[in-house]
């Protein structure tokens, strides 16, 4: 599983490297599918998802609206579920183009959220309603909108619908390492944009 995230990551700077302004969704995911051949990716297990500017606020299964391309100081986050020797990795990140600095501090934003819930994850053993009932709070403490669609999920061998536990969300347990992804979303809680980052939860966790 840390060997599919690894990798995971790696595609999903690769495709970094190559969003520059003016380029819309539907090209940048026809872009990815060329960074997945590169990267050695068996296949995916979800749709990549890229989204740009004001699309940044909607969740997994809202479709975007339509011609957005991405300005010279705007915002995208990019959400990847890749399969590497048989194993899922599930990772997503928000980055800035140009002089964006309310979309910077988005971004930064749901960096910071995920790393003080998986710290709670580590060290108080909270379950998984207990994340997200913190992630709520905390997001509005830090002056953004959290998107309670999200709720994170289990990742395993693939396909991994097969050992699915639910939605980690409803988790009414202490979450084991290295076998749920922990998804972030916030918003501008008057501004039409937000930030999304995800990754594995990996450490000790005390139960």
């Amino acid at each position: 599983m840390l060997r599919a995230r690894e990798r995971s990551w790696a595609a999903l700077h690769a495709i970094r490297a190559r969003m520059l302004p003016g380029i819309s969704e539907a090209e940048a995911v026809a872009m990815a599918a060329k960074v997945f051949a590169e990267q050695g990716c068996e296949r995916l297990w979800h749709r990549p998802l890229i989204r740009i500017g004001r699309n940044t606020t909607k969740a997994f299964r809202e479709p975007s609206e339509p011609d957005v391309r991405l300005g010279e100081h705007d915002s995208y986050f990019i959400d990847l579920g890749l399969v590497f020797d048989g194993h899922e990795g599930d990772v997503g990140d928000t980055f800035v183009v140009g002089h964006a600095p309310q979309r910077q501090a988005c971004a930064d934003a749901a960096r910071a959220l995920f790393a003080q819930v998986a710290d709670a994850w580590r060290h108080d053993g909270l379950s998984g309603q207990a994340l997200y009932a913190f992630a709520t709070q905390r997001a509005a403490a830090m002056g953004w909108r959290f998107n309670q669609a999200i709720k994170g999920h289990r990742v395993s061998d693939f396909p991994h619908a097969i050992h699915r536990g639910g939605d980690l969300g409803d988790l009414d347990h202490v979450p084991a390492s290295g076998l749920w992804i922990l998804e972030i979303q916030i918003a501008h809680p008057s501004e039409p944009f937000g930030a999304f980052y995800e990754d594995l939860l990996e450490g000790s966790a005390r139960a």
